[in-house]
Order: structure tokens, then sequence, then C-alpha cells
């Protein structure tokens, strides 16, 4: 039942004295407003109009209902035009969840700028190596990597990144590198402590065979970026996203381990949200602006 419908309807016949005037104004038929007035009257169970032949009087429990009604009428006309403002104001708190490598490596570079543009925006970031569905907690925005499970939430992909197996130069340097994938079996290796495809690091064989090894790490870890770290150290052989260790690998602090033998299949980057309508402005303009940054980016593609 369209209350307000049924309001504007008896306005507008009080100050046209009409249903047919009324009806006129709204683009409406005069039976259509005729049938709203009465539905508000028999929901307020009061009789708002004295109708005659071709015109209608408001009785005295239609002028007292008047007021009221008009009131309801400007209050709506100032939250559409409030409304009307909201997509070119970019203010508020967006709360975003994601990974701590993603946002450390490619969010905090370029999100300074970003809240220069826009002084009335504040970011609370959630990390978490997993998406976990946090909207009703108040997540505006969810951004992972890899099979993400079945949802009613919408997920876009924006970039994708390969996975490299990796180590420093001084743990080659000390152990060699290995002839073959199983050869990594003998070696300290540095994996993930939950559950997850990325502790399966796929290779190609000679034959074109591809094999993944479960890799038992020596350390493991729930943060990429400690697993980074270890590596950078000499600790082990560890398998990272592209996106995480690229800056890495082009400075020759970390160094491809069995090239020849490395999966180039990359793994897409989704931005997930709850719904796909009416995204608030300051979602848009963040995710606007991460595109941008790592649509260039040489790991994306």
């Amino acid at each position: 039942m369209d209350k307000y419908a049924e309001i504007v309807a008896f306005v507008a016949s009080a100050e046209h004295a009409s249903f047919s005037a009324a009806a006129r104004t709204l683009e409406l038929t005069p039976s259509a407003v005729s049938k709203l007035v009465t539905r508000l009257e028999n929901r307020l169970r009061v009789r708002l109009f004295t109708r005659q032949a071709r015109t209608v009087s408001l009785t005295e429990e239609g002028n007292a209902f008047m007021h009221s009604a008009r009131g309801v009428i400007e209050a709506m006309a100032e939250a559409d035009s409030v409304a009307e403002s909201l997509p070119t104001s970019v203010r508020g708190t967006i709360r975003v969840h994601t990974m701590f490598t993603f946002a450390k490596h490619q969010i905090l570079p370029w999100l300074p700028d970003f809240l220069a543009e826009h002084p009335d925006l504040t970011v609370e970031f959630h990390v978490g190596p997993q998406f976990v569905d946090m909207f009703d907690q108040g997540i505006d925005v969810a951004i992972h990597s890899g099979i993400l499970p079945d949802s009613s939430r919408v997920a876009r992909k924006i970039a994708s990144s390969r996975w490299i197996v990796c180590a420093s130069p001084d743990f080659l340097t000390r152990y060699g590198q290995p002839a073959t994938p199983e050869a990594l079996r003998n070696l300290p290796c540095l994996g993930f402590s939950f559950k997850s495809d990325w502790n399966v690091w796929p290779f190609q064989l000679d034959d074109g065979t591809l094999v993944g090894i479960d890799v038992r790490g020596k350390v493991n870890t729930t943060q990429g970026e400690l697993l980074r770290d270890l590596a950078l150290k000499g600790a082990g052989v560890v398998r990272l996203a592209e996106f995480h260790i690229a800056d890495d690998l082009a400075s020759g602090r970390l160094v491809e381990v069995l090239p020849e033998h490395q999966d180039h299949t990359k793994e897409p980057i989704y931005v997930v949200y709850p719904s796909r309508r009416n995204l608030s402005p300051r979602v848009r303009a963040f995710c606007t602006c991460l595109e941008t940054q790592i649509r260039t980016m040489p790991w994306n593609g």
C-alpha cells in the first residue's frame, strides 16, 4: 500500500477542490485519485471530503489532517533534495576488507593522494588472507583473490596476478637451484598455516604435465608479508603473488626458482560488493581510483 501516494492525492484534491483537477496535475485518472483518497479515508476511518457532483471540499477532519499531510510532502521534498546532492559528495568512512599484502603494496602507495583529494573521507581497513563475508558488520567493499565461496554478493574481476615460487640469492647460494619440482620437498619451504590451494605449488614437467607439489612449510603463518620477510632473510623457498613481490623480483632481492617449470596461470583478483545497486559515492570513488592505479601495473594482465 502506497501511503505517500494517498497523501499526495489528498493534498492535490484539497488544493484543487476537485478529483478531476488533481488527476490532471498528478497525471492520473480521476478514478485513480478517488480510489487513493478513499483508501486513505478507510485507513484513517474518517471522511476527509464532502463530495459533490464536480467538486470536493474538506470536512472538519480533513482540515485538521491537511497540515500534517503538507508536512509529509514537504519532508519528502527535502529528503529528495538532499539525496540529489549525494552522488557528488564523497564523505564518511569506507570500510575495506582485503589481504594485508594487497593493502600494503597496492593501496597504501596511492592512498595519501586519494585522501588529499577527498578530505571528508576516512578509510578503515580490516585485513585477512581470505575472503570473509563481513558486509552485515558494516564492510563496504572487499578485495580478494582466488576462488571465492558461493555467495549472493556481487564479485567483479579487476585484475589478475601470477603466483611465483622464489627464494633469496643467499638461500640459493647455500642450497643451489633445485633440479626438479620434487626436489623442493627436501628444501626448507615457507607456507600458509590455513587450508588453501596456495599451499599446493603447481609446476609444469618437461612433458607438459601439470603437477602440484604439496609443500610442508618449515615456517607457516596466516600472513604472506611474514613469509616474504622470511624469504628475504634466506629462511626458505616461498610462493607468493606477483602483486606482492614484483619489486623484490625486479630488484633481485628474490629470484624465481625453477623458472622453466613454473605455472604461468594468473589468479583473478575481485572486488566484492554486497549489492550491484546503489553503490555509495565513497565506494565508487575508492574503487575507481583502485582500478585506475592497478590497470597499468606490470604484474596485472
